[in-house]
């Protein structure tokens, strides 16, 4: 069946059912929101709390993901006629947080609105001096990564277009549904090991973020016949590796991942709800060379979009009645099948706020079902930013960031080394061993 596109012939229905995808973000998180955040770092003056209160209040009434609430005990998104700007725009001072982790800290433990108003929120967060952020957070029950992005510029852009490319519904190959099949069986067996990110959850998270030019995982990603994705995930399963062999002196074996991917549809753009599937992938861990792990992604990446693994999942949730989806889906993203999520957002063209271009974006949620780590890449005009967001139990998980970004540096192999400082370990010789790793 057909869902509901609200806003495109300017009629918003009085409630929406719950789609799979949401009602399995509810299960996950226990029936507690789970915030997504999108947060933009700028340069120079900050705007008044007043300006930002009254850009959102302008635009508030014309985005359709703005203006439904959950009703968690029905499942069903209804619509709220009255919009206060005020209660939904907030700002909050952080003077020593020169890496943005205290905002992202703050952000996904503020609780969000529980109440009768929808579940978002914009903060204006003010940093060191001569630094801002702003922030448009949400429910991820309510709403995935990329309908974030187009409702963050749609509030807050002084050019409301623009936003991350919708997808088409195409039809699934007969090797991508055996494969999605696969999958499903797969994520009902006994667990995966996952000995990095295995163990208990404490349910508190930190977050730490590193950025780099996008100009550079492009170049690397034309060199090797990849995707900036599949660079991404490349140099995060050398970073593992790295992390696991400087604490354990052993190698971790291959990782399994979840890859979530949207089903956002040209009209879609402000639909509530998640659009949204997921893949599992085998992060080669295992690796020693950075090179052939890359070719090793691009491999895997190349039949998900060949046998349209993103159609075949679509079409096996959607014809699934929506309490057995939500189950399934549910497990396919649980820390007993994947070490967690790992995200790529583009959000495409700077978010201009009165006059002035975001530096860098982030997107980020928090941790649940088991899971104990969950990564994102944001992409925003010329400049990548890597996220890691983890449970505290991971005492040294703050060190993937700048592990990652040592990855895309690294030569063809890294010797085992045991009990040895890390920096012992790290060369910085070029990525893969030839003059076209980074330029």
């Amino acid at each position: 069946m057909t869902r509901p596109h609200p806003g495109t012939d300017g009629r918003l229905p009085p409630s929406l059912a719950m789609g799979t995808a949401d009602v399995a973000f509810h299960l996950a998180a226990g029936g507690r929101p789970l915030p997504v955040v999108f947060a933009f770092g700028f340069e120079g003056r900050a705007p008044t709390l007043d300006s930002v209160r009254a850009r959102v209040a302008e635009r508030v009434h014309r985005v359709p993901t703005s203006r439904y609430r959950i009703a968690r005990d029905r499942r069903r998104f209804r619509r709220v006629d009255r919009i206060e700007a005020d209660r939904h725009v907030h700002e909050a001072w952080l003077p020593e947080d020169t890496d943005g982790s205290a905002t992202g800290r703050l952000m996904l433990s503020r609780p969000l609105a529980t109440d009768d108003r929808p579940a978002w929120d914009v903060w204006l967060v003010h940093g060191p001096a001569g630094r801002h952020t702003l922030v448009y957070r949400t429910d991820h029950a309510y709403q995935d990564g990329v309908g974030a992005a187009w409702t963050a510029r749609a509030l807050l852009g002084d050019d409301p277009g623009g936003g991350p490319v919708p997808r088409p519904a195409a039809r699934p190959t007969a090797r991508g549904l055996a494969d999605a099949l696969a999958e499903v069986a797969a994520a009902f067996r006994a667990p995966t090991a996952k000995p990095a990110f295995d163990g208990v959850s404490t349910g508190r998270v930190d977050v730490c973020h590193t950025r780099t030019p996008l100009a550079r995982l492009r170049a690397v990603a034309r060199a090797h016949g990849g995707t900036v994705t599949d660079v991404y995930l490349a140099a995060l399963s050398h970073a593992v590796r790295t992390w696991y062999l400087k604490d354990t002196g052993l190698v971790h074996p291959p990782l399994p991942v979840s890859i979530p991917m949207s089903v956002r549809a040209p009209g879609e753009e402000f639909a509530p709800g998640n659009r949204m599937v997921t893949a599992r992938l085998l992060l080669p861990c295992d690796e020693e060379s950075p090179r052939r792990a890359l070719a090793r992604i691009v491999a895997a990446t190349g039949r998900l979009r060949e046998s349209r693994r993103r159609d075949a999942m679509r079409l096996l949730l959607a014809a699934a009645p929506r309490a057995l989806g939500a189950r399934v889906g549910t497990r396919l993203v649980h820390g007993a099948v994947v070490a967690g999520p790992v995200s790529s957002v583009d959000f495409g063209p700077a978010l201009i706020h009165q006059g002035v271009a975001a530096r860098h974006a982030a997107v980020f949620t928090s941790v649940a079902s088991g899971i104990r780590c969950v990564t994102t890449l944001t992409s925003q005009h010329d400049t990548a930013c890597l996220s890691v967001v983890h449970d505290v139990a991971l005492a040294t998980a703050d060190e993937l960031p700048d592990l990652w970004l040592a990855a895309q540096a690294l030569p063809r192999s890294v010797p085992v080394v045991r009990n040895t400082h890390f920096a012992a370990a790290v060369p910085t010789s070029g990525m893969y061993g030839d003059s076209r790793s980074l330029t």
